[in-house]
C-alpha cells in the first residue's frame, strides 16, 4: 500500500547515521515487545506478511511519530483485538477478563531456540515456468494497491533488467490477508539510479530490488 513506512527515495527524512556497536535493543521494554510478537505469531493467529500488512496500515502521522519497536506493539495490539485473542479494554488494563481463547500453537521455552535459529522459510515450490529470465529488460508495473504489497513506489513505472532469479516464494500481497500462499517466481532486478530519479540520479548509481513476477511486464 501506498503508506508512511514506503519512504525509499522520499526526502526530508535526512540521512542515515549507523549507530556504532548499535544493541540489538535499545530498552529492556522492546525486548519484549520483539518477545511478543514472536510468541503471537507462533500461534497461527496470523502470518508475517499479516503483521507487515497491519504495520503499514497504521495512521501515517502515528507511523511517522513512532519508534521501531513502537510500530510493532501498536500493530500487535491491533492483530491480538482484531482476532478476538484479547479485546482492546483487557490490553488498556493489562489483564484478561474472560477465558482465554484457544490458540493453534503455544511457544514454550523446550526447544526455543533451535526452532528459531532454524528459521521459517518461505521458499517453496514453483507451480510454473518462470516467465523471465537473467538479462531481460522489464518494466516495474505503476501499480498502487490498497494493500500489502513489497513493490517500492519508487521503481514503479520504471525499466530495469532482471539479473537474478531467485526461485518462487510465498507471495505476500495474497498471503498477508490470508488468501493463500501462491507460491510465485521472485526476481533481483537492476535500476540504475538515472531511470529512478533522472538528472538528480547518481551517473554511476545501481539499485537492485526483489521483485515478485506480477510486480513486472517485459519490455
Amino acid at each position: 500500500m501506498n503508506g508512511a513506512q514506503d519512504l525509499g527515495g522520499a526526502h526530508g527524512f535526512g540521512p542515515v547515521v549507523p549507530e556504532p556497536d548499535e544493541p540489538v535493543f535499545h530498552a529492556e521494554w522492546e525486548r519484549r515487545v520483539f518477545a511478543l510478537a514472536m510468541a503471537m505469531g507462533y500461534t497461527g493467529a496470523w502470518n508475517l506478511d499479516g503483521s507487515r500488512a497491519n504495520r503499514e496500515s497504521l495512521p501515517p502521522a502515528q507511523y511517522l511519530a513512532s519508534s521501531y519497536y513502537e510500530i510493532w506493539l501498536a500493530a500487535l495490539e491491533k492483530q491480538v483485538a482484531a482476532t478476538g485473542l484479547a479485546t482492546r479494554d483487557e490490553i488498556a488494563a493489562g489483564r484478561t477478563s474472560a477465558p482465554a481463547t484457544p490458540v493453534a500453537r503455544v511457544l514454550a521455552r523446550d526447544g526455543l531456540e533451535a526452532r528459531f535459529r532454524a528459521g521459517f522459510p518461505s521458499s517453496r515450490e514453483p507451480t510454473a515456468p518462470a516467465r523471465f529470465a537473467v538479462g531481460d529488460a522489464v518494466i516495474a508495473r505503476n501499480r498502487h494497491p490498497t494493500g500489502h504489497t513489497r513493490l517500492p513506489r519508487y521503481v514503479r513505472g520504471k525499466q530495469g533488467r532482471v539479473v537474478r532469479v531467485d526461485g518462487a516464494f510465498v507471495f505476500p500481497d495474497t498471503n498477508a490477508y490470508g488468501a493463500g500462499e501462491n507460491p510465485t517466481w521472485l526476481y533481483t532486478v537492476s535500476f540504475t539510479a538515472l531511470e529512478l530519479w533522472g538528472e538528480s540520479g547518481d551517473p554511476g548509481g545501481i539499485v537492485t530490488v526483489a521483485a515478485f513476477e506480477p510486480y513486472l511486464e517485459p519490455v
